[in-house]
């Protein structure tokens, strides 16, 4: 198998930059439209032989050094008994929105072989169909991050209702983020069963606060569940994969961050990784961090990019090559071929 990915994640030596792409299956492939006009967005999500077949397909047009599941952060939010639908052009939808202790009391704490199990079996049948070629990366949202769209009823621009909700309604707001943090990390376990090899808990909204909010609102729920998958790999009860943090907006709480108890912490393009990888402490292993929107220039100056970032990720113990953010959909796919090339080539030992 191609493990570089998770020496890297280990801070082990590797014999150049691993890099893989969040949203690196997407509208940016024509492949993966030709699947996506057969079935709608939760469709491709339920059916793991969809899920498989698009999960797969960057590994053979991009060369990438992992595999991330297909699939949304929003999965468990049904689960848990809200309602969820996905709207072209509208984003997802999820209702009733969960702002009084009616709706927190209706939520309830799913068994994820039970409610979810399209999502393991489309692990099990994509480690089956990868044979070992990458490590396969599974993911959560982060309990805040998936809270806030089960609060605002979708995607919001000042997160008006979680924040009143924390602020008007803490103890309400610890009831369900109780729920939550439950819910995600019995998702992440049964993940983990089913055979990723790797885990990222995506914490995309934890931007939104103040670092001293952030730690009590955000970071304590992602910590928590941390915790607990590190215990169960210690009793055996798991396997032993890496866990990986990203947070969006990651500059001005790092220092919360490198907290967190993950393996690896995502960083976005907001900062210069070596400032980050500063602030990190010694020991970090990071991923990340080129603009999504600079795989617009030319490619000679993309490689002008790529440069930079791979001498700025020098003083990490371990670095994953990624951007800062999921690649766009209007994204020139050959660009994004280039990148795992450029990559590959300029970081070779």
């Amino acid at each position: 198998m191609n493990d570089t990915f998770l020496k890297a994640c280990r801070g082990e030596a590797v014999p150049y930059t691993p890099i893989w792409i969040m949203r690196q299956a997407g509208r940016y492939l024509e492949e993966y439209r030709a699947v996506r006009g057969k079935a709608d967005f939760l469709t491709m999500c339920k059916t793991p032989e969809l899920t498989t077949e698009v999960t797969l397909q960057p590994i053979d047009i991009l060369n990438v050094d992992a595999a991330i599941l297909f699939c949304d952060i929003l999965i468990p939010c049904e689960a848990m008994g809200q309602g969820l639908e996905f709207h072209e052009g509208k984003g997802p939808i999820l209702f009733p929105e969960i702002r009084d202790e009616e709706t927190v009391n209706k939520l309830f704490v799913p068994d994820p072989e039970d409610t979810m199990k399209f999502v393991m079996d489309a692990i099990r049948m994509l480690r089956k169909e990868l044979s070992d070629r990458v490590p396969l990366i599974g993911f959560a949202g982060a309990p805040l991050t998936t809270a806030t769209y089960m609060i605002e009823g979708g995607t919001s621009k000042n997160f008006l209702n979680t924040k009143r909700m924390i602020f008007e309604a803490p103890d309400l707001y610890s009831t369900f983020m109780d729920k939550v943090t439950a819910t995600i990390t019995e998702y992440l376990k049964a993940q983990i069963s089913a055979g990723a090899q790797a885990v990222q808990i995506f914490d995309t909204w934890g931007g939104i606060f103040s670092p001293e909010d952030f730690r009590e609102y955000a970071l304590r729920y992602v910590q928590i569940i941390i915790k607990d998958l590190k215990s169960a790999m210690a009793s055996g009860s798991i396997n032993q994969v890496p866990l990986i943090y990203f947070v969006g907006e990651t500059a001005g709480l790092l220092e919360e961050i490198k907290t967190s108890g993950a393996d690896v912490h995502g960083v976005d393009w907001r900062i210069n990784l070596d400032d980050a990888i500063s602030r990190l402490g010694d020991g970090a292993v990071v991923q990340g961090n080129l603009d999504p929107l600079s795989m617009f220039l030319p490619q000679d100056k993309i490689e002008e990019r790529v440069k930079d970032v791979l001498k700025r990720a020098a003083s990490a113990k371990g670095h994953i090559f990624n951007l800062g953010h999921g690649v766009v959909p209007q994204t020139p796919r050959d660009n994004v071929i280039a990148l795992v090339e450029m990559v590959h080539r300029l970081s070779k030992k």
